[in-house]
This record gives C-alpha cells, structure tokens and sequence, in this order.
C-alpha cells in the first residue's frame, strides 16, 4: 500500500473530526494570502500548506527542482513535471505533515508563514484549461431525460451502451467556486407558440457531476488505451455544469447544447489526487452488451464517492435535495479518456472532462433539478417552505463530495455558485 494512504498516519496538524482533509488526502490548489501572489497551496485540516514557501526556505530540496514551480497561477506547470515529482512531492509534504516529524513544526517562525488559516485565503482557479469535454455516462440520467423528452420513443438512443456520448464544452467560462452565476438568456420556445422568443432563461438548473484533470497528454494522431489512462489523469474536482433547460430544448437539435451550457460551469478549488482516492475504487454497473475490444478493461475502475447537493434560498437555511454516487456511473474514466482519443485527439495538460449527470435509481439520487421535479410537475420544498420546480433568483447551489472507508475520510470541500438576475 501507498504509505501516504495509510490509515494509521497521523498528523501533528489539528484536524477537526469529519474534517475533508485529513494527512491522507493533501489536495492542491491555488490561493491567494495578503499580498503575496497566487501560489500553489496543499489542504490539511482547517489549513493551508504554503509549498512556494516551503520550497524557498529548503523544505522541499529532496526535489530537485531549478525553479520554484510552486510559485505559480496554475497547477500546469507543476502537473507537467510527471507522475515521479508528483509522487515525490506528495511523499515529502506527507512526511512532514506526519506526527512524528519535527522538521517545520519545531520551527515556529517558518510555521507562521508555511501554515495559513484556510478561512483567511481566497482560492483561484487552480488549473489553465485548454479544452473542456462533458460526457453523458450516468445511464439512470440518459434514461430520465429519454422519458421525458421522447415518452412514446426508447429511453436510450441506440449508440448510448456502445460509447461513451460526449460534446466538446465551454472551458473560457469555467469559473472557481464562489462566482456568481447571471441567469443567461437566449431563444426559447414556449409551448403552444408558433414562434420562438427571446429572453432571460425560466428553467435554470444545476448539474451534479464529478470531473477528472488531465495529467499527462498524447500526440495527434495517438490514442490513450484504457490500460494506461490512468497514468493520464492527475485528479478530479467537483462539477456544476449549469444548464439552462428552455434554451437546450429549443436549440439542441440537431447538433446538441450551445447557448444553454456555455455560460458557465463551476469548479471545487481543491484537486483530489488519483493517489488519494485508490482506496475507494469499486465495481461498476454490468455493461450489457459488451463492449468494443478498445473500450474493454480489466479490475475495478469506478469510485466509490458520496455526492451531495443543497439548494439554499435567500431566507432559509441549506436544504439537501440530492444524494447521488460516482459508482453509479456507467461509463468509467478510463473508458471516457480511451474513447476521446481513439480517434488521434491530443489532450493537453489542464484539460478537464467532465461526467456528465450523476444520477442513482431512486428519485433523491437525482442530479438535476429537471429530474428531482420530473420537469417541473413535482415541485421540491425547501426548508424555509417555498417550493421549486427550477433554480430562482437569490438561490445558492451547493455541492459537496467524499470518500469514506474505515476511519479515513477523503473530501473534495464543495462547489457553490448563487444565481444571479439576468442583466
């Protein structure tokens, strides 16, 4: 096993009980402190971990490094030293993170500066996206919206069990947690009408999904098997993809979502290593029929990540409308990386390919407002009373996401966004 997975370390870091970042997960991320400028940062408890300071004051020369790529805006360059600096990296923070070293905690002076209140930090961006591709890999959500969208028609299309249906994405308008969302506008069609009318959207949704950061990249031309798809990916994040429904149902036929899905997709600032979550990798759903020999692969490739979402209005408190998990995923990242490359697609550094709607077979395992309500014919209450069929105005959308196994709970902090009127 992985020493820096191992259940029995322990941290001289105070890390409070429940707490999504204990010595076993050590994320990255990027944040901002007073007026030093945008570093790279690890989350350990209520903490973070200063490793452009660290690396200054000679806490991390094991490495090896020329240049301080900590000190840096984005997780790029740091990725794109390879998986032996990343498991380099991650040994030596955890090693002197762990209860018995005395190296930085001896050190009060460097400690001050190297150990920063989570609370007082802004976090950014953490990585330089590229290319941005969202799939569509939960078969109970392909499923929900077949229903709805086509009752007197199958459910699923005919290609939806052989690949892994994806569209290329928006990634300009990827935005860090904490960013208001603005109602977009665009063509709608209400129904009854002849003609279409424009406007700010009426049936804004969010969209639980998880998503996974390219690591290592391929040549044109080339294509990543599942086999080693892995050894591509650097971790994974929380994602919103906000979706205006109205606007989709107009415009997404014949060539799919535009204008209801580039406005914005929100991100969790913390990236959760691969390292970090193979404990909780699981079996997936049984595909049937079986798949194309390129798509094939072999051991357990889904994770076992408990996913939830609240809806919290002006005047109330948080409500919890959705329970879903990344297991039920039908498609595994492995078999998305393979597929999108099959065809001699180069993915850069930074890239992010999201999942798509994670939904579960019961009805609070929804992942989107257009199924919790069934397309707003079964209105949800929240705590304060008020009932919704879509998001309003005012309201904040709150996803978080975990991994438990034992004593060791490994978490991905949450992904909120408000929404804001239309201008």
């Amino acid at each position: 096993m992985d020493k820096t997975i191992s259940p029995d370390l322990k941290s001289w870091v105070n890390i409070p009980a429940g707490s999504d970042f204990p010595i076993q997960n050590l994320p990255y991320g990027i944040f901002k402190y007073g007026t030093k400028k945008p570093r790279i940062g690890v989350a350990i408890g209520e903490h973070v971990l200063d490793l452009a300071f660290l690396y200054r004051k000679g806490y991390l020369d094991n490495l090896f490094l020329n240049e301080n790529v900590f000190k840096s805006k984005s997780l790029n360059k740091f990725i794109g030293l390879g998986k032996a600096y990343w498991n380099l990296t991650r040994n030596r923070i955890s090693e002197l993170l762990r209860e018995e070293n005395t190296e930085l905690r001896a050190n009060k002076e460097d400690l001050k500066e190297a150990l920063v209140p989570m609370i007082e930090v802004e976090m950014l961006l953490p990585l330089q996206i590229g290319d941005y591709t969202d799939f569509y890999s939960s078969m109970e959500h392909a499923t929900n919206v077949g229903k709805m969208f086509r009752p007197n028609g199958d459910a699923l299309l005919p290609n939806w069990k052989h690949l892994p249906v994806g569209y290329h994405g928006r990634a300009s308008s990827i935005v860090i947690s904490g960013t208001p969302i603005q109602r977009p506008k665009g063509q709608t069609m209400p129904e009854g009408a002849d003609t279409p009318v424009f406007g700010p959207s009426k049936l804004l949704d969010f969209e639980l999904e998880m998503a996974f950061i390219i690591g290592r990249g391929n040549e044109m031309g080339t294509s990543i098997p599942t086999t080693e798809a892995e050894s591509h990916i650097f971790g994974m994040v929380i994602f919103n993809d906000w979706s205006a429904r109205d606007i989709q149902s107009w415009e997404y036929v014949p060539l799919g979502p535009f204008l209801s899905k580039n406005f914005a997709s929100s991100i969790s600032p913390w990236v959760v290593t691969m390292d970090a979550l193979q404990a909780f990798k699981c079996e997936g759903p049984v595909q049937d029929p079986p798949v194309l020999p390129y798509l094939k692969f072999e051991g357990n490739k889904n994770y076992d990540i408990n996913l939830e979402v609240f809806i919290k209005s002006d005047k109330g408190e948080a409500t919890l409308v959705c329970e879903s998990n990344t297991k039920y995923l039908y498609w595994n990242i492995n078999q998305q990386l393979a597929h999108h490359t099959i065809g001699g697609c180069n993915m850069r550094i930074g890239d992010i390919c999201a999942s798509g709607t994670i939904s579960g077979a019961k009805p609070n395992s929804y992942g989107s407002m257009l199924e919790l309500t069934w397309r707003g014919t079964k209105p949800i209450t929240l705590n304060d009373g008020s009932e919704r069929k879509f998001l309003q105005d005012g309201d904040t959308v709150i996803m978080k996401a975990s991994c438990k196994k034992g004593d060791i709970r490994i978490g991905f902090g949450e992904v909120t966004g408000k929404i804001i009127p239309s201008t």
